[in-house]
């Protein structure tokens, strides 16, 4: 960061004048998001503009808004960063306000002064404050000016390393490893690395780079000195266009995974009433240096002797805001709206108290057990239980379709409670109990998390899921009993279908000339069905009996009595224990839920059709993405772990690479080419040693 001095601080907006009704507002967003603003919106008598992407057209947000504009296309840079198109819908519609959500055009300055000069009101800051937060080397600046706590930074490039050892440059900077590289412009997490020497600085710059190009559109990154073990707490604020400027507390958030949050809590539980004092101040001061208006979020990172620094504002109304409005008992969106009109902050935002404790969790598409690689596919159900203090905000619903163009975030479950600890067992409760089938999520670790007894303690910071290893937990393995209950369970209504089903009465389901033997079906077990780690084939063995049946799972006898069998589960009692256990057939993928537990599981069929094999060495896609990046030739040599390709896949990338030392024999890919799910992306062949001996001979 450069050593001159900062600029003078932007001074508060003057009073708009008389209050400008919003009839008509577009929501520029998609998902959670867009239908969380227009329950709020319709909830005021405000008429509302839904604007979707081509995959987004039987979306709930859509059919939840008044009217809807496509934006034809998939890919963000087509459809919700067209700054042009989403004027334009809202000028076709008649919407006099646009409403940015978070992500996409949220934070862009250019795209509010495109607002503002269609005569549309633009629902958050004013350009300058946007633009003036949009750099974090600026921001960092215009803090220190104002006296809020920074650390020092250093922009740099490729062509600032080149040639030159990585430690000098930070040396020279002031700087010490391990050290953060942080995209200038965007947030989220993406454009971020970490250098723990100067061996991995250049390296991490380009990475960085990359990543920051793709989903800010400028490559430009910083150095950060890297806390250790920080804890991520931020400030909710709320300005107005007349001058005044609260905070509405703190919220923690440093349950993370690639800088990206997991779980979300307000208040934190390392924060007294002192450092609060101390926090909102400087946030306040932080918000009325840029004359902002609306809601933002000042964002810190806490040391472990309670030193707080300024890592970023976010112009724009955060994802974790229901925990705020949980314990506050305020809708942010409807403040956001009355403010945006030129009202004065409402008097309960001004007078705000914490009530309680809240608990996000972001639930998304993403596989734990393949190392969190994003998920897509069809949501075949979706069901959150709807317990006291639940909070749902969720982008999806049964017959969904998750896509790789989009974050991995499908829905956020909120829970609110007396306590901290009744917050996190309320969560915990619901989030163990939510069926999302049809693709994998992190369900299962978001459960792991909140009962972890070191999170429970408060025990955490951002390197918590790193440092502990819960990944391990993303999917449990089931119990032998319980696994044996969810087999029988599938095997009891399939069989209970075919036998309602007989061709010709008084013949047993699966008839053979051989009645003495049992019918068989053989399943291959998915562990904890909203996750991968295939657990590998089991046989079930089973004979009815009246009301019952004789049955053997993996060869282990078990006493079965079957009560009922309804369209959607099997109530029946296994080895003396009853349970209902709902049953969710979508062709040959089976999802069980019972006993406290979930598994998805594939009926193998009888006989199966022969099908070609993939060649050895094949390198196959783990997920739908688009490739960023082939790092190798054709017929180059490459050794174990080395990267072949990169795909991009919900905005992140995720490098593929080389199983074993050999050579690419095959590679079919080109940069920009989309790609799918098992798609293969190379071949890399062994190399035959000298001397091996070929068909009987000897290899020249």
């Amino acid at each position: 960061m450069s050593p001159t001095d900062p600029p003078a601080p932007i001074g508060p907006p003057a009073p708009t004048g008389p209050t400008r009704p919003i009839r008509r507002l577009l929501v520029a967003n998609r998902g959670e998001i867009a239908a969380r603003i227009i329950r709020t919106a319709h909830a005021m008598d405000i008429a509302t503009v839904a604007v979707h992407a081509d995959p987004d057209a039987d979306a709930p947000y859509v059919a939840a808004a008044d009217e809807a504009v496509a934006l034809p296309g998939a890919t963000p840079a087509e459809t919700y960063l067209r700054a042009d198109l989403l004027v334009e819908a809202a000028l076709r519609t008649g919407a006099d306000a646009v409403h940015p959500g978070y992500g996409f055009l949220a934070e862009n300055a250019a795209f509010a002064r495109a607002c503002a000069a269609a005569g549309l009101t633009f629902v958050g800051p004013p350009p300058a404050a946007i633009e003036a937060m949009g750099s974090k080397t600026r921001a960092k600046e215009l803090m220190a000016a104002a006296g809020v706590p920074v650390l020092p930074g250093l922009v740099v490039d490729e062509a600032l390393l080149a040639g030159r050892d990585g430690g000098t440059v930070a040396a020279e900077a002031g700087l010490t490893f391990p050290l953060l590289v942080k995209a200038v412009f965007g947030g989220g997490g993406r454009g971020m690395r970490i250098a723990r020497d100067a061996a991995e600085l250049a390296a991490a710059v380009a990475a960085a780079r990359r990543e920051a190009a793709s989903a800010f559109g400028d490559p430009t990154v910083f150095l950060e000195h890297l806390v250790d073990r920080p804890r991520h707490i931020e400030v909710q604020v709320f300005a107005d266009s007349h001058g005044e400027v609260v905070h509405l507390f703190e919220r923690e958030c440093s349950i993370q995974r690639r800088y990206q949050k997991i779980i979300e809590e307000a208040p934190s539980a390392v924060v007294d009433a002192g450092l609060r004092e101390r926090l909102g101040a400087a946030a306040v001061a932080a918000a009325a240096a840029i004359g902002y208006v609306g809601a933002g979020t000042v964002e810190f990172v806490l040391d472990r002797a309670g030193r707080f620094f300024f890592l970023e504002v976010n112009t724009r109304l955060q994802v974790e805001h229901p925990v705020t409005e949980q314990i506050t008992g305020l809708d942010l969106v409807r403040a956001q709206l009355l403010v945006a009109e030129g009202a004065p902050l409402p008097a309960e935002v001004r007078t705000a108290r914490i009530t309680g404790h809240a608990v996000e969790a972001r639930l998304c598409a993403e596989d734990v057990g393949a190392g969190f690689l994003p998920a897509a596919g069809t949501i075949h159900r979706f069901e959150v239980p709807t317990d006291p203090g639940i909070r749902v905000d969720s982008g999806v619903a049964a017959g969904s379709v998750v896509g790789v163009h989009y974050d991995s975030m499908i829905a956020k479950v909120v829970a609110h409670g007396a306590t901290r600890d009744e917050a996190l067992r309320r969560l915990a409760r619901a989030l163990s109990r939510t069926r999302v089938h049809g693709i994998a999520t992190n369900r299962d670790l978001l459960v792991a998390v909140l009962r972890d007894p070191r999170f429970r303690a408060g025990e955490f910071d951002t390197g918590f899921l790193d440092r502990w290893d819960l990944v391990g937990l993303g999917a449990p393995a089931v119990g032998g009993d319980v696994l044996a209950t969810h087999l029988i369970a599938a095997t009891v209504a399939a069989s209970s279908q075919r036998r309602a089903a007989a061709v010709l009465p008084g013949l047993p389901p699966g008839w053979r000339n051989v009645p003495g033997e049992p019918q068989r079906a053989v399943y291959t077990v998915t562990g904890g069905g909203t996750a991968g780690g295939t657990a590998g084939e089991v046989e079930v063995l089973y004979r009815w009996r009246g009301r019952g049946l004789d049955v053997s799972v993996g060869g282990r006898a078990h006493d079965v009595g079957v009560h009922r069998v309804g369209p959607d589960g099997v109530d029946l009692t296994v080895d003396g224990v009853r349970a209902t256990v709902a049953v969710h057939r979508v062709g040959s993928r089976v999802y069980l839920d019972g006993r406290g537990a979930s598994t998805a599981v594939d009926e193998i069929p009888r006989f199966v059709e022969p099908g070609a094999a993939a060649a050895a060495g094949s390198l196959a896609a783990p997920m739908p993405g688009t490739v960023v990046r082939v790092a190798v030739a054709r017929d180059a040599a490459v050794a174990a772990g080395d990267v072949v390709v990169v795909l991009e896949a919900m905005k992140m990338e995720h490098p593929v690479v080389a199983p074993h030392d050999g050579v690419v024999s095959t590679l079919d890919v080109r940069r920009g080419q989309a790609v799918g799910g098992g798609d293969i992306l190379a071949v890399i062949s062994p190399v035959e040693p000298v001397g091996a001996v070929v068909a009987g001979a000897v290899a020249p």
